[in-house]
């Protein structure tokens, strides 16, 4: 069933931000296709009109020429936090691309978040702004759960977007995310993308709202071994098993020779080093936790 999409007008498409990495957050549209079944962002449902289900709709934002980019200058510009603005529908509408055409110029220090390779048509112009930082969401190798899990391109086309990125001197990051308990190998991942990417980020699978119930479904269907540990995670709220990973993974990252839970920004070392593997487990209470601890 194609989704339901219409364009609507807004004042302004960049908005202050309360995000620890950037100072405005900008969304090209409301809503995404890619209809991840753990997808964070549902949220957003509530301050739309729709009554269809999340990944079903799909709302084009409109906006007049931003007017004096160049107050941007120096700012960081986070763009999808909510939305991935390239979504299939963005090879239509082209929203994103004419964000950054107005943008050109402006000295803003971009970070595109994607599942997708479409962000290769704009790499060229993505290239022209300083700093600027594209991640790609992957939780798995396996193209099988990646199918079971959201619409967007293959596992392979991300990686290879990466690459090409890479190779061409934009700083990139792999978002290693969510992390489902004993499915998402995180090595292997790290193995297979760290030769194109400047930055890890790590974070746990977090199940609340709607898409609980959905995912422990899933789980109890096609991984019913694993069922009992996600109910003691996720109904018990037992956080064994993330600090047990963490372990792990701290380990492999000094064996791998990764600097692991240090400063996250990436755009001050140097783009040949390797990746810096940052754990976000918990969020902002683990953060503060192992400050200085690992």
């Amino acid at each position: 069933m194609e989704p339901i999409t219409k364009l609507i007008g807004t004042k302004n498409v960049i908005t202050k931000s309360n995000l620890p990495v950037c100072d405005f957050s900008i969304n090209p549209y409301t809503g995404c296709t890619h209809a991840c079944k753990y997808c964070y962002a549902s949220f957003m449902k509530r301050f739309t009109d729709h009554p269809e289900e999340w990944g079903t709709f799909l709302d084009v934002k409109m906006w007049a020429e931003i007017k004096n980019p160049q107050k941007y200058g120096g700012k960081e510009l986070f763009i999808g936090s909510v939305t991935d603005p390239y979504q299939p529908a963005e090879e239509t509408f082209g929203r994103t691309r004419a964000l950054l055409e107005q943008l050109r110029g402006s000295g803003a220090i971009l970070s595109i978040a994607t599942k997708s390779d479409l962000i290769l048509r704009d790499l060229n112009l993505i290239k022209s702004f300083p700093n600027a930082r594209v991640s790609w969401s992957i939780n798995t190798l396996d193209e099988n759960f990646k199918n079971d899990m959201d619409s967007a391109v293959s596992i392979e086309r991300r990686i290879n977007a990466m690459k090409e990125f890479h190779k061409a001197g934009i700083r990139t990051t792999c978002f290693i995310s969510p992390i489902f308990p004993k499915i998402t190998d995180v090595k292997a991942i790290i193995r297979a993308t760290k030769e194109f990417c400047n930055l890890v980020w790590l974070e746990n699978l977090n199940l609340r709202g709607n898409y609980k119930p959905v995912i422990m479904k899933y789980i109890a269907e096609k991984y019913p071994k694993f069922l009992p540990l996600y109910e003691k995670i996720y109904n018990y709220n037992d956080r064994g098993y993330w600090y047990e990973l963490n372990e792990e993974l701290k380990e492999f990252c000094a064996e791998e020779k990764l600097p692991y839970l240090r400063d996250d920004d990436s755009v001050k070392r140097p783009f040949d080093e390797p990746p810096v593997v940052v754990n976000y487990f918990f969020h902002e209470e683990v953060k503060k936790s192992v400050k200085g601890k690992f």
